[in-house]
């Protein structure tokens, strides 16, 4: 279990320990040998700042392409930690927040508390509770100053430009992009929205029996402190070790749950944290996570074109599908979108297909590729991105890596023909 600290929460603080962090790592990663070292001290330090910080460690740990493929296991080790448990808050700060949230004291509120959280992230940890009824919960409370923290973040024009950078998102406007990013985090400081995004995504699975949303507890939740009834199973690391079988269940119960909610529902969850599902008997998996919720619904119609021409195969119809969901101009730019929109699609277009985590790493790689283009082009070539494109990339990008570490052949487009037909006109 990491050590309780205390969040550093000053704009100058929080850039100066970046600024170390990238440093070491610049320095270490000229040799192999320096590797483990600079991973070692970036989860140390990005875990402490936890925020927006912990958000780009916690994306290098499990996303392929964002670290040198020389250097990707030593990263990979060392932030796994990180993405598994941030630093905690004390307990007794925790409890101070708590009381302070819900207007009554701890031992009142539950039956049972434990102080030692059963996970730390990069906004708050969790606790196991239990109510005078019987029900077992989990229940996520803000760390203490993280609100400080995340703005310090926000204001850090660096640290955005290092996420959006993460994400491929250089060619997005700069300023649509910022703000866009601003809104999700700071939505995700929110926990009484967060509970209105886990009721809606309760209501669009219903009656699914493999797809499972804790249920809200609300007399336990408020702004900053969120209770879902707990759901225990199996980890990622641990379903990712499971028989085969098993592992071609949960892979197609991920990809209606995301693509159910982007074509149907019209809300993209986009943070595909492995540490967000909870893996079980028969293809159930229960999702944790509703901060990060971008609405797609103006673009949705789009989405759904360029979803049905990859399922009936029809390149043509795809391409100008993607050529009038991006706003491309004619040129080679646009032509490189086209192909490299393709390529992400190629769990429809070639269904079943096994994601592998070089494919994964592939599409990261032509991000920045198309983003290499962009500034070469004569300016009537180049298109920017739309803003909401930048958390697309954050879910595609992620939860193709999660998928790759499934590592398993899915009939993607038999999962997906089963609901397509659900979402409005």
């Amino acid at each position: 279990m990491p050590e309780e600290r205390r969040i550093p929460g000053s704009r100058f603080g929080r850039f100066a320990r970046l600024a170390a962090v990238g440093v070491r790592s610049g320095a270490s990663l000229l040799t192999d040998r320096g590797a483990g070292a600079a991973a070692e001290h970036a989860a140390d330090v990005l875990g402490n700042l936890r925020g927006l910080a912990a958000k780009v460690g916690q994306m290098a740990s499990y996303v392929d392409g964002i670290v040198p493929e020389q250097h990707a296991p030593a990263f990979e080790a060392s932030l796994k930690a990180l993405r598994a448990q941030a630093p905690r808050s004390s307990a007794r700060a925790i409890r101070a927040l708590v009381e302070e949230e819900l207007g009554a004291p701890v031992d009142a509120l539950f039956t049972e508390w434990d102080d030692v959280p059963l996970a730390s992230a990069s906004i708050g940890q969790v606790h196991r509770a239990r109510l005078d009824d019987g029900r077992e919960l989990a229940v996520k409370v803000q760390h203490p100053g993280i609100a400080r923290a995340v703005e310090s973040d926000l204001a850090n024009a660096s640290l955005l430009e290092s996420f959006v950078g993460v994400l491929g998102g250089r060619r997005f406007d700069s300023r649509t992009m910022f703000e866009v990013l601003r809104t999700r985090f700071r939505e995700e400081l929110d926990y009484q929205r967060e509970a209105e995004s886990l009721r809606a995504f309760a209501a669009l699975h219903a009656g699914d029996p493999t797809v499972l949303v804790p249920a809200l507890v609300q007399s336990r939740s408020s702004a900053r402190v969120l209770a879902t009834e707990l759901a225990r199973g199996a980890t990622f690391d641990e379903a990712c070790t499971a028989p085969e079988a098993d592992r071609v269940a949960w892979a197609q119960t991920l990809w209606r749950f995301v693509f159910k909610g982007t074509l149907v529902g019209g809300m993209l969850n986009a943070d595909p944290h492995p540490g967000n599902y909870v893996f079980h008997d028969g293809g159930r998996v229960t999702f944790l996570d509703y901060g990060c919720i971008q609405p797609i619904t103006r673009r949705r119609p789009l989405a759904l074109r360029t979803h049905r021409a990859a399922l009936a195969r029809d390149d043509e119809a795809f391409a100008r599908a993607v050529t009038t969901m991006l706003g491309a101009k004619p040129g080679p730019l646009a032509d490189l979108a086209v192909r490299y929109t393709r390529e992400c699609f190629s769990a429809l277009f070639e269904s079943p297909y096994r994601m592998t985590r070089p494919f994964a790493a592939h599409l990261v790689d032509g991000m920045r590729e198309m983003g290499a283009l962009a500034r070469k082009l004569p300016e009537e070539q180049v298109f920017t991105m739309p803003a909401e494109m930048l958390f697309v990339n954050r879910l595609q990008f992620g939860f193709y890596s999660v998928l790759a570490r499934l590592d398993v052949e899915v009939d993607y487009a038999a999962v997906e023909r089963a609901f397509i037909d659900l979402a409005p006109p």
